[in-house]
């Protein structure tokens, strides 16, 4: 007996213990919020075919990257990588450092935020007050070296590109395709022709891929990426390594490289979208649901309207489900104001009366000047 109680160690007893009480924080937290809302729309154009938008903006951090922090959370406490006192970084373009460092707060953690200098200046001032540190790097593809470092310094790494795949529990667990699937149940076509996501770290595309097909759906996944990001070649080609061929405006997506958590073999297509289409398709969102989303969230409708054209074309009926990404209000001084889109040489208009034709007739209308 004697050698057993000398086997307790006081110091290890107290980090368990304090593990212990970080995931009872993360369980009421995850208690306490309610699943985020479908929102449903139909368009004249597109009769015998259901629109469906998984408002992921409403999450208490504003995006859908807070599954994805709590996610990483437990898993870094649950593999024995967090403790009491650490500094906790990650590489992040704003959504997901907002509710990493939401999460931090939370856990009484110190959070840093490695993340481009370019960022929208409203995602820096969102984790700087909920406490983290932003540290903005102006090469984006210096961000995970950069995050590297700190970790040498004995942060613990959140690493959403590398562990978002494997952090999220894609069979269950309210994860974000069991709710798509639980909350289409009582509707007119409960099992959808297509759900459409970006792929940023490439978790979201991941868990709802292998959830498909775990529970054996016809539904397929779509990825809307920007015009030639790393993943679009990649999964063209099937290559994990291709790079992108050019820069692109919509933050959160449209990635420099094939992330490691993306898994090309669960995803059934792929549609490029210019970022003039993108950001004019925020604005139409706007307009239909009364509230601005980011620019991701418009990408994903683009790609929509050429899946339901498509389905249309085919006499097809069915529905499809897109995601909201984040709120429209963290772009208030980029994607919304126009003087930012003209520095940038954005003109939305040519695609704004695309989109615009397709709702009416159904049809895909691409922007003469940047035919998609």
């Amino acid at each position: 007996m004697d050698s057993i109680l000398r086997l307790v160690n006081p110091q290890r007893e107290a980090e368990r213990r304090w593990v212990h009480t970080a995931l009872a924080k993360l369980q009421q937290e995850s208690a306490r919020s309610a699943d985020t809302h479908l929102l449903k729309l139909n368009f004249p154009g597109f009769h015998g075919i259901d629109f469906y938008f998984k408002d992921e903006a409403s999450h208490p951090t504003g995006s859908l990257k807070h599954r994805l922090a709590r996610s990483l959370f437990l898993y870094a406490l649950c593999n024995g990588r967090l403790r009491d006192g650490q500094a906790v970084v990650d590489a992040s373009s704003g959504s997901t450092a907002i509710s990493e460092a939401w999460f931090a707060r939370m856990l009484g953690l110190h959070f840093i935020a490695v993340m481009p200098a370019c960022t929208a200046p409203g995602k820096i001032r969102d984790v700087q007050a909920l406490g983290g540190e932003c540290d903005l790097v102006d090469d984006p593809a210096q961000v995970h070296a950069r995050a590297a470092e700190h970790a040498e310094r004995g942060a613990c790494h959140l690493d959403q590109f590398g562990l978002a795949e494997r952090a999220t529990d894609w069979r269950g667990n309210n994860n974000i395709a069991e709710s798509i699937i639980g909350q289409l149940a009582l509707e007119a076509e409960p099992e959808p022709e297509w759900i459409v996501c970006g792929a940023g770290t490439g978790g979201t595309s991941a868990t709802i891929g292998r959830y498909l097909r775990y529970r054996r759906l016809p539904t397929r996944l779509c990825v809307a990426e920007p015009a030639g990001s790393g993943f679009v070649h990649g999964w063209r080609t099937r290559d994990p390594h291709a790079v992108a061929s050019q820069p692109t405006l919509i933050e959160g997506i449209g990635r420099p490289r094939v992330e490691p958590g993306f898994l090309l073999d669960v995803v059934d297509h792929v549609i490029e979208v210019p970022d003039s289409a993108s950001i004019a398709a925020a604005w139409l969102l706007e307009e239909l649901l009364g509230r601005r989303y980011g620019g991701s969230s418009g990408t994903n409708f683009v790609a929509c309207l050429q899946l339901a054209a498509s389905m249309r074309a085919r006499g097809q009926r069915g529905s499809i489900v897109s995601l909201l990404c984040d709120r429209g209000e963290r772009y208030a001084q980029t994607l919304f104001d126009p003087s930012w889109l003209a520095a940038h040489d954005i003109d939305t208009a040519p695609w704004d009366v695309a989109l615009r034709a397709s709702l009416r007739d159904g049809r895909w209308h691409a922007a003469d000047s940047d035919a998609a």
